[in-house]
């Protein structure tokens, strides 16, 4: 068992049940009911459950590297802590570009997103 990959999954499983019960109310509810044409908010709509089933499918592939480790853990486990970064690394970015001391926190999804990818990056190495 590697347990460092094992807390990422977990962290990661927690993290998509975040984002599926605070997203869809913070988000696709909102998205949902604005006055955006049809197709762009289609698309978002659908973006979000991509978002959705990449967390849900990202956390059990961790939590079976963790458990099981295959051959290939290594390679999937730092392509994972990349992955994982990148959305932080996204997140991060764009909620700089808010005005005000408090703006690291208008878009806190990286706080989330950025200890999967430690976990999962000490778990790979």
């Amino acid at each position: 068992m590697n347990g460092m990959l094992l807390a990422a999954g977990v962290t990661a499983a927690g993290v998509a049940v975040i984002h599926l019960v605070a997203g869809h109310a913070d988000v696709v509810r909102p998205l949902l009911a604005s006055t955006l044409a049809q197709v762009p908010k289609r698309t978002m709509h659908s973006v979000w459950h991509l978002v959705s089933a990449d967390l849900v499918f990202a956390a059990a592939a961790l939590v079976y590297l963790g458990l099981v480790q295959p051959e290939g853990t290594r390679l999937v486990g730092l392509l994972l802590a990349a992955h994982f970064a990148a959305y932080a690394g996204v997140f991060l970015a764009i909620t700089l570009t808010f005005d005000g001391s408090s703006r690291l926190f208008r878009l806190p999804q990286w706080l989330l997103l950025l200890p999967v990818a430690v976990l999962a990056l000490l778990g790979s190495v």
